[in-house]
C-alpha cells in the first residue's frame, strides 16, 4: 500500500508533483543563494504539522560565516521557535524516549567560521583532522534524527550545501551521504544499533516498541548552485554520480528575464516515479514565504 504524499505547504507546488513529494524518496532543490530555497524547506517542514502531526526537522551543513536565516524565516512565516540542539548536550541513552528531552527542529553541524567547503583547500594533516572532528560529531547528528524519528517526524530538510566544482571534493557531500544513506534509509533498529552501540541490548525493548518505516521519511536537500538564470539550471549537464541523479525529484528555482523586468521561477526537472507539469512558475517572495503567480 502507498505512503500519503508529503504536501510542500504550497497549493502550486504540490499540483505540479501530482499531489506532493513521495515519501521514502530523496528531493532535491537547486538553485543560487538568495533565490528561496530555505523559505521553500521551511514551509515544507512546517507543513508535517498538519500531515504527520510533527513538524519536520532541518540540518543544517553551513560552513560559511553566514547564515541561512531558518529560525528567522520560520518565526517570520509561522510563528515557529525552533527547538534548537546543540553539539553541547551530552547524549544520555535513556533520554531518547522522552520526546520533551530529545525532540527539537534545528541543528548546525558545523562551525561557522569561513572555512572553504572543499577537500582540496585543505592540506592532507587539515584534512584528517577534520574528518576525526567529524566522526566526533556523529553520534550527535545520530541522536538528533532518531530521536525525533521515534516521535514522529517523517520530514528532513537538509539546508547550506554550497556549490563545488564536484560533489566529491565537497565535505558537505560526503556528510550528506552519510545521512542520507546511513541515517534516512536505514532501517530503525539497525540506526539504533549504531546509536546505542554498547547499551543496544538494554535499549532493545523500547526500540522496537518505538519502530517506525523508514520509507515513510522524506528528505529534501537544498543545494546552492553557481547558476542564477533559470534556462541555465535547466540546460545544465547531469553527471554520473552527482547528488542530481540519484535524487527522485528535482526542483530548479532561478531568476527569469523579460525584456528589462527580472523575475523568479520554479521548474520542476525530474519526479520520477509519478506525473508532473512540464511548466515553468513564475513567482515572488513575500513575508509568508513563495507565493505562485
Amino acid at each position: 500500500m502507498s505512503l500519503p504524499r508529503h504536501s510542500t505547504g504550497i497549493l502550486r507546488l504540490d499540483q505540479a508533483l501530482g499531489g506532493g513529494i513521495i515519501p521514502g524518496t530523496l528531493t532535491v532543490v537547486m538553485g543560487a543563494t538568495g533565490i528561496g530555497k530555505t523559505q521553500l524547506g521551511v514551509t515544507y517542514a512546517h507543513a508535517g504539522i498538519a500531515q504527520e502531526g510533527q513538524s519536520g526537522i532541518l540540518f543544517d551543513l553551513t560552513t560559511r560565516g553566514d547564515s541561512q536565516n531558518q529560525t528567522e524565516y520560520a518565526q517570520r512565516m509561522f510563528g515557529w521557535k525552533f527547538r534548537q540542539r546543540s553539539f553541547a548536550d551530552v547524549f544520555d541513552p535513556n533520554v531518547v524516549w522522552d520526546a520533551e528531552k530529545i525532540r527539537s527542529d534545528y541543528l548546525h553541524v558545523f562551525n561557522r567560521g569561513g572555512r572553504r567547503v572543499t577537500i582540496g583547500d585543505m592540506q592532507p594533516e587539515e584534512w584528517q583532522e577534520f574528518k576525526a572532528d567529524l566522526m566526533r560529531r556523529l553520534d550527535q547528528t545520530i541522536a538528533y534524527f532518531y530521536g525525533n524519528f521515534v516521535h514522529g517526524v517523517r520530514r528532513c530538510v537538509i539546508d547550506g550545501v554550497e556549490p563545488t566544482t564536484k560533489d566529491s571534493d565537497s565535505f558537505q557531500f560526503h556528510l550528506f551521504d552519510y545521512v542520507y544513506h546511513q541515517v534516512l534509509r536505514k532501517d530503525h533498529d539497525w540506526l539504533a544499533r549504531d546509536l546505542f552501540r554498547v547499551h543496544f541490548r538494554s535499549q532493545e525493548p523500547e526500540v522496537m516498541k518505538h519502530a517506525y518505516d523508514h520509507n515513510s521519511i522524506s528528505g529534501l536537500l537544498l543545494y546552492t548552485s553557481h547558476e542564477v538564470m533559470l534556462d541555465d539550471l535547466i540546460s545544465r549537464p547531469i553527471q554520473s554520480g552527482d547528488v542530481l541523479s540519484n535524487a527522485n525529484t528535482i526542483i530548479m528555482i532561478g531568476k527569469t528575464r523579460d525584456g528589462n523586468k527580472m523575475g523568479r521561477a520554479l521548474y520542476v526537472a525530474k519526479h520520477r516515479g509519478s506525473a508532473c507539469e512540464e511548466t515553468i512558475m513564475p513567482f515572488h517572495i513575500t513575508e509568508r514565504g513563495l507565493v505562485f503567480e
